[in-house]
């Protein structure tokens, strides 16, 4: 089944994003991955098959993989669900988790590894990333020589917006910007260590962090391939953009057709589908040693 909305009668909607669906149990949400994937912020009328179960898969390996940091995971196990739950199954399993609530950072936490995406744009532009002076000659996919923290907020129009250092610590204080810096370091160093076992680079990846109790804790998506950059090690060279384990079939498709980028996006075919599902569920099973039930 391919879940692109997610109706639970009874059940409070709060929001519902580009891929997932937060809903209010009282003293915890319900996060649902949909199957729904958006290329140049638009959501594309045909989902992806499993990709909002290798999101949640994905998520949940390595939150107990990173458990150094407090994260807002409760439980994932459909029989652990309350029984007002339980009528929704083909909805909920394997794609869903029960979380703490907090209060979202107005911050996204950016770690870069390689010179990738937006950070190539701005070294290109003013051989800084985000005000981070580098050296020059750097090609595109370069190795940084450390891991960057470039945070970004979120504009009117819906995009990432870079901000400075200055910026970030005028949003959340002192104390916090400093924390969270450290942290999303911390959490890619381990990530980008681990994948690298599996022959993977992560070259850049995104985390979002809230307030619970006055508990700073990880939340959202964590290193699944809608929030990062993997590449394959063995494709890596500097100067050349490695394949990455993304919705790149469905850009480089997107790219070739008489559309203005603005909605409504048009449908996808079935081998774009079919390749792009392909490479979620080769990126989980590669980075996790696991298969795909």
């Amino acid at each position: 089944m391919i879940l692109l909305d997610c109706h639970l009668p009874g059940i409070p909607k709060l929001r519902s994003g580009k891929v997932r669906e937060v809903f209010d149990l009282g003293e915890n949400l319900l996060i649902v991955a949909t199957d729904r994937i958006s290329a140049f912020d638009c959501i594309l009328p045909t989902g992806i098959p499993r990709k909002g179960e290798v999101l949640t898969r994905m998520t949940l390996f390595w939150l107990g993989v990173l458990d150094f940091v407090p994260n807002h995971l409760v439980t994932a196990r459909f029989e652990a669900y309350p029984e007002i739950l339980k009528p929704f199954e083909s909805q909920l399993r394997d794609r869903s988790m029960i979380v703490r609530k907090a209060a979202p950072l107005p911050v996204e936490c950016v770690a870069r590894g390689y010179l990738a995406g937006s950070g190539w744009k701005d070294y290109q532009s003013t051989g800084t990333i985000c005000g981070h002076p580098l050296p020059e000659g750097l090609q595109l996919a370069s190795k940084l020589p450390s891991t960057l923290f470039t945070p970004a907020t979120k504009a009117e129009s819906g995009h990432d917006e870079n901000i400075s250092w200055a910026r970030c610590r005028s949003v959340l204080g002192d104390e916090t910007a400093h924390r969270v810096r450290t942290l999303t370091i911390d959490l890619y160093e381990h990530g980008n260590a681990l994948a690298a076992r599996a022959g993977l680079l992560i070259a850049d990846t995104k985390f979002e962090f809230g307030l619970s109790d006055g508990e700073l804790i990880l939340i959202d998506e964590c290193l699944t391939p809608d929030s990062s950059r993997f590449w394959p090690a063995t494709q890596w060279t500097p100067g050349v953009n490695p394949p990455s384990y993304d919705k790149q079939f469905v850009r480089d498709h997107l790219e070739t057709l008489d559309w203005d980028k603005s909605p409504p996006a048009p449908a996808l075919p079935e081998d774009v589908v079919a390749r792009t599902s392909a490479k979620y569920i080769e990126a989980y099973e590669r980075l996790t040693g696991l298969k795909m039930p």
